[in-house]
Order: C-alpha cells, then sequence, then structure tokens
C-alpha cells in the first residue's frame, strides 16, 4: 500500500498566487507542494492582460526574484485606454505615455510560466482536483483528491480560487452572484481581418458603456482582442442561451445591444470561434474568519470579486508574496507567520473589495460611461 504523501507546507491551486508563493518560500530556502487540478501547464490558454501594479503585483514579483525578468514581458503600449459611448462616441482616448510604468500589461499566460520556469522540477503536481480538506486531530490536515488519493500537510494553504475547497476550514460563506454577467469572445490577428474593431480598441483598453451594459475589451500581445460583453441580467440568464451554438449565441448575446453602434456590436458579431459565458460572483466586503491553526487562504479563496478594480492577479501574488516572507522571517513558528499575514491581508483585501463593488456600480448605471469618465478624471487630478 502507498503511503500518503506528506508535506511541510502544501498549496491547492497552481495559479498566478500559488505559484508566486511556492517561488517566494524557493527562494528563501522552503519548500512546498503545489496541487493543480488542469492536467498540464499546456492545456489550456490562460487568458486576457493583466495590468501588474507598483505596489502589489510588482511587489512580489521582487520579492520572487522576478521583477528583471518580468519587465521583459511588458506589452509596449498596453497602458492606452479609450472610453466610449453605446453610439461610438469617444469621451476619453489616452495613449500609453509609459512614463511612470506603474501598471504595465503583460500576458497572463506569459506571466504563469515565468513563475512555472522559476521553480523546482517536481514542484507542481498536475491533475490533482482537491475535493475536500478535514483537520486531524494532531494538527495536521489531509485534502482529498479527485482520483481518491489524498495528502496530509503541516500547513495548508487554499490557493484554489472563487469555488475554493480549503475555504470550508475557515468560513462558511460562499461567492454571491453579483447580478452581472459576461460574454468572452476573440478576435483573431485583429489588425489584418478585423481592421475596424482593432482600431475601435485601440492599443490597450476599451470600455463601451451605456444602458447599464457595455463591451469591455483589449488588445493582447500575440495581436487579437479579447472581449468581454458585460450585462445585467438575472443569473439564469446564461443557462437559457446555447452557446455551442456559436451562430445562435451571437445572435442572443446582440439582441441585448439593440440599439448600439454597428462598430461596437462587430466585436460580438465577428468573433472568431465560440463565446464563453462567465458569471461574476463576489464575496462579501470585508470578508475574514478567526484564526485556525495550519491553514489560511490566499487570492480569490481568500476574497474573490468583480474584476473591476483590476485588483485579482494583484492581490493574489502579494498575498502570496507577504504570506511567503512572513513564513521566512518567523523562524518555523507557523501560527506567528499566519497572524501576521492576516492581520495585513484582511484589511487590504476588503479596500479592494469596496472599489470594486463601487466600480461595478458605477460602469454598469443608467448614465454611464459618466461616472467612470468623472473617476478617471478625479484620478488624473489626484496624480
Amino acid at each position: 500500500m502507498t503511503p500518503t504523501p506528506h508535506h511541510a507546507v502544501a498549496i491547492v491551486g497552481g495559479g498566478l498566487g500559488g505559484l508566486t508563493l511556492a517561488r517566494v518560500l524557493h527562494v528563501n530556502g522552503l519548500s512546498a507542494a503545489v496541487y493543480d487540478q488542469e492536467a498540464s501547464r499546456e492545456v489550456r490558454g490562460q487568458g486576457g492582460m493583466l495590468d501588474i501594479h507598483e505596489d502589489s503585483g510588482q511587489v512580489a514579483l521582487r520579492a520572487a526574484g522576478l521583477l528583471e525578468d518580468f519587465r521583459a514581458l511588458v506589452m509596449p503600449g498596453g497602458e492606452a485606454l479609450r472610453v466610449l459611448d453605446k453610439h461610438a462616441v469617444v469621451h476619453l482616448d489616452e495613449e500609453d505615455e509609459r512614463s511612470g510604468n506603474t501598471r504595465p500589461e503583460v500576458d497572463r499566460g506569459h506571466l504563469r510560466d515565468l513563475l512555472l520556469d522559476s521553480l523546482p522540477t517536481g514542484t507542481v503536481r498536475w491533475g490533482a482536483k482537491a475535493t475536500g480538506a478535514r483537520a486531524l486531530a494532531d494538527g495536521r490536515h489531509e485534502v482529498t483528491l479527485a482520483d481518491g488519493t489524498a495528502f496530509t500537510t503541516d500547513l495548508l494553504v487554499g490557493a484554489d480560487g472563487a469555488w475554493s475547497r480549503v475555504r470550508p476550514l475557515l468560513s462558511a460563506e460562499v461567492p454571491a452572484y453579483t447580478g452581472v454577467s459576461i460574454v468572452e469572445a476573440d478576435l483573431q490577428d485583429a489588425d489584418t481581418r478585423h481592421p475596424a474593431s482593432a482600431v475601435v480598441v485601440g492599443g490597450g483598453m476599451l470600455f463601451a458603456l451605456g444602458d447599464r451594459k457595455g463591451f469591455l475589451a483589449h488588445r493582447e500581445s500575440d495581436g487579437s482582442l479579447h472581449v468581454y460583453a458585460t450585462l445585467t441580467v438575472p443569473r439564469e440568464w446564461t443557462s437559457t442561451v446555447d452557446f455551442t451554438d456559436a451562430e445562435g449565441a451571437r445572435a442572443v448575446v446582440l439582441e441585448q445591444f439593440d440599439g448600439w453602434d454597428d462598430s461596437l456590436r462587430a466585436l460580438v458579431a465577428d468573433a472568431d470561434g465560440p463565446l464563453v459565458p462567465r458569471l461574476v460572483h463576489a464575496l462579501p466586503v470585508g470578508h475574514r474568519w478567526d484564526r485556525v491553526p495550519g491553514v489560511t487562504l490566499l487570492g480569490d479563496a481568500a476574497h474573490v470579486m468583480s474584476p473591476l478594480a483590476g485588483e485579482g492577479a494583484n492581490l493574489a501574488m502579494i498575498d502570496a508574496a507577504d504570506l511567503g516572507l512572513a513564513l521566512a522571517s518567523h523562524h518555523g513558528d507557523t501560527e506567528a507567520a499566519l497572524a501576521a499575514y492576516e492581520q495585513g491581508m484582511f484589511p487590504r483585501a476588503e479596500s479592494a473589495a469596496a472599489e470594486s463593488a463601487a466600480n461595478l456600480l458605477v460602469c454598469f448605471s443608467d448614465d454611464a460611461p459618466k461616472g467612470l469618465l468623472e473617476m478617471f478624471a478625479g484620478h488624473h487630478r489626484a496624480g
């Protein structure tokens, strides 16, 4: 009979947060095992561009010893910004001046590869989907996997996203639907195959808003456009659409944008490949828990929120760096390290979650994009 594997530190979830934690521990002479449900690192595209913030994501990369390598991955021009209304009237059009480089854009997949390649071989256990976790009598924790196996650990870190299997050890809260659903689309080789859409989106990020809905889109490093058709609809709405029928799904989504300018509707009408629906969920603002020995959370497992503050990946990475550095600096006193980490993480996450919830209302209000433009103007004045 094969003995149950045991680890000093086990991280459930091999996203950016889990990988950053493993890397920060590694550079500080500590080892961790990462368990991820994906069959391999190549099994699916990672999607999307990320703006990595100077005061969070970049701080984490510095702690991981990867900041200079990260800078080589930054997409030129990615911080450009356009804000339009439903009639495609341009209200804001900013180029990426790259003067401060405070929020450079990077392909999520490239950043994940950077982190994966920085870890010792075998750190990540692929095809290991966690199905549950429980405390053992000796203070350790056991995690069961979908293949029927299990492992034990002295310190269990849930970095496994919104529907974390580790979170129930700490909190009874589950993410709630925000009232907003997203349908994702892609336009490949945009400058050549979709030149009009390439002009509409510009070199970076597009917000086209109105009537409590909108098109958010950004240019990716491979020359494609990634589009988020965003709707305020009941949570059941996506289940009424057959997304296996790409042409039919496009027609249903476009019905939601009747009266919008054709240049914006084309972001979905001309999409290459299938549309992908996503429901936006969030934990309560200020979600926290009482200290439980031997277990903690980071990233979306701890504080999933809407993407409208642009903080998800950055928070996951700075959570991971703070936790890794706390474990390294407390010299084996795991509980002191976890207490210190959570003391800093909770208020930071609460602030970002409050901003995210507020931005969701601003972007999808009846008079949008008015509130978003006012918000950007305020940022410029503050800067």
